[in-house]
């Protein structure tokens, strides 16, 4: 038995206008300068009041942002035409391991649980894992706690274990959990960070990903 373990935000959804407008309302509120769309996106990954330390320096209300951060995303979901859509081939991935007998999949992901549960409402998600992992359950990453807690719950020992995501948050957790790193080519997170923080693959799409989980399917190291 396996376990897949998987990042949100730039890994399954393709969030990143969201998550760049959000921010800039959270700001906004606080009257604040907002950041760069590139420094924007490059704390997704991490628990918001991490992520907004990042992104104020530790200079910042960080607290406070996170809490307008939170409401803008509520906003948000209320709008007419709301939408953070699935990279394409997502959902049929997803689908097709959780129906297999050989490996469990699970979420491990900087959103809250309270995001996660709308994610799983919006995509029907709510049979698909046996883990998810989230900013209320465990520190941020890059810490392995969260990764630990899925093995933990699962019975599944890091050897057969493996996280996919688009940042070097991920892969630095998968490896400090002692579990297999793979990390995704359309995320947040240039490619050579990926592979200094851990990655062991980089893939280009959800086929190439499909084929390295399957070759991790059977055998413990590729």
């Amino acid at each position: 038995m396996k376990l897949f373990v998987f990042d949100v935000d730039g890994t399954l959804v393709d969030s990143q206008n969201l998550i760049v407008e959000a921010q800039g309302r959270a700001f906004a509120s606080l009257g604040l300068p907002a950041p760069s769309r590139e420094r924007a996106l490059s704390v997704v990954g991490l628990s918001l009041v991490e992520a907004f330390n990042a992104l104020t320096d530790g200079e910042g209300p960080s607290d406070l942002l996170a809490q307008a951060y939170k409401e803008a995303w509520r906003q948000l979901r209320t709008q007419p035409g709301f939408h953070d859509p699935l990279y394409p081939g997502a959902q049929d991935l997803l689908t097709e391991l959780a129906a297999r007998e050989d490996c469990l999949i699970g979420l491990a992901t900087g959103k809250s649980r309270a995001g996660v549960k709308s994610l799983c409402e919006r995509h029907g998600w709510h049979d698909l894992f046996a883990t998810i992992q989230t900013a209320d359950d465990a520190p941020s990453k890059p810490a392995p706690d969260m990764f630990l807690r899925a093995l933990a719950e699962t019975g599944l020992s890091p050897r057969d274990a493996c996280m996919i995501g688009d940042t070097t948050f991920d892969m630095a957790m998968a490896h400090s959990a002692g579990a297999h790193a793979i990390g995704v080519a359309w995320g947040y997170h240039r490619h050579d960070k990926l592979t200094k923080a851990g990655a062991k693959q980089i893939v280009s799409d959800f086929p190439a990903l499909r084929e390295v989980l399957e070759e991790f399917l059977q055998c413990v190291t590729i």
